[in-house]
């Protein structure tokens, strides 16, 4: 047994759940991982994120302030920081993407989750959060250009590209905002929403991943709901939950549309980077997949014109054969 599993095994000791049966949960694209424990009718789930990697202090003060809005953030109990360990309250197993893919529940499921969005922009910043600046989205947006091109093209950018990706996007990012600051949680999607249906209104939406909120711009989690790597969505069903979204907060609905498209390309941007480094860095090969299905959303982002800065960039640096196309293991798309 490794030192950190005997320190797990210590730390179950002394929140009273000695001798648990432990089942391993779907991990994700961090260095956390999950279990469900079961001590006879009780049940919780382990997270085991360990340090310097992650900092559980985050995921306890963000689920703090969620829970006091009454947000649905599971109920911590027990709680290890120097370690890194958490025992969760256990939300079951009716995440959105099982649903999605077998209760025909697409417009109830989508509806809360929007409603969940406006519901938040009305609400108080938490305390010490950082901001979600042009800095941080900037320097997500270079993880294209530091992995996915390097990847496909088999040489480094230049440095004279670079400078020419970091000027188109701070040509565009200032039209990102469309409202005031919101608490943005970042990984906004089905795969970390569980559906609570003994609860009611917006608390049936359970939040499982919120550790690296920031306070930044208002339609940043819209985009991340509706612009899934990992899923298709009827246009429209997108369609109709960007209007209920903007029709719940009343944001002007000309720089609303406008901020989704550039933080749309954003983040579509950055996922194929974080992908291609996911594959090269920690050997997970599984996250290439996905990235055709990014392609497409970032393409769909880039025909806005107040991307055309953008647009001009990605044409003369990323031609067709390079896109739109998963990378091999030899670092070829295919």
């Amino acid at each position: 047994m490794s030192d950190r599993q005997q320190g797990i095994g210590d730390f179950l000791k002394r929140a009273g759940w000695a001798d648990v049966e432990r089942e391993p949960l779907a991990g994700d694209a961090s260095f956390r991982r999950y279990e469900r424990v079961r001590a006879g009718e009780r049940g919780a789930v382990l997270m085991d994120a360990p340090p310097p990697h992650e900092d559980v202090r985050l995921f306890i003060a963000i689920g703090r302030h969620l829970r006091s809005l009454g947000y649905s953030a599971p109920e911590i109990f027990a709680e290890d920081a120097s370690l890194g360990t958490l025992l969760l309250e256990d939300f079951g197993d009716d995440l959105f993407t099982r649903l999605l893919e077998s209760s025909g529940r697409e417009q109830e499921l989508y509806r809360h989750a929007v409603d969940l969005l406006i519901d938040l922009l009305h609400r108080d910043l938490p305390p010490a959060v950082p901001e979600y600046d042009v800095s941080i989205l900037l320097g997500e947006a270079a993880l294209f250009v530091d992995w996915y091109l390097p990847a496909v093209r088999r040489q480094p950018v230049t440095s004279s590209e670079r400078d020419a990706f970091f000027s188109a996007w701070q040509e565009v990012l200032p039209r990102a905002n469309a409202g005031p600051p919101v608490l943005v949680l970042r990984d906004y999607h089905a795969d970390n929403l569980v559906w609570l249906e003994r609860r009611k209104g917006i608390s049936r939406v359970g939040l499982l991943d919120f550790q690296d909120a920031l306070v930044g711009p208002c339609m940043y989690d819209l985009v991340s709901l509706l612009e899934d790597a990992r899923r298709d969505l009827p246009s429209d069903l997108v369609k109709g939950m960007i209007e209920r979204f903007i029709s719940g907060t009343g944001l002007d609905p000309t720089a609303a549309a406008t901020a989704y498209t550039v933080l749309g390309a954003q983040r579509n941007t950055k996922i194929i980077g974080i992908f291609t480094r996911l594959w090269q860095r920690d050997g997970k090969i599984d996250y290439l997949s996905y990235i055709p299905r990014v392609w497409g959303l970032l393409e769909g982002n880039l025909e806005h014109p107040v991307l055309m800065p953008l647009r001009k960039w990605f044409d003369a640096q990323v031609p067709s054969q390079l896109r739109g196309s998963s990378i091999t293991s030899s670092g070829a798309p295919s």
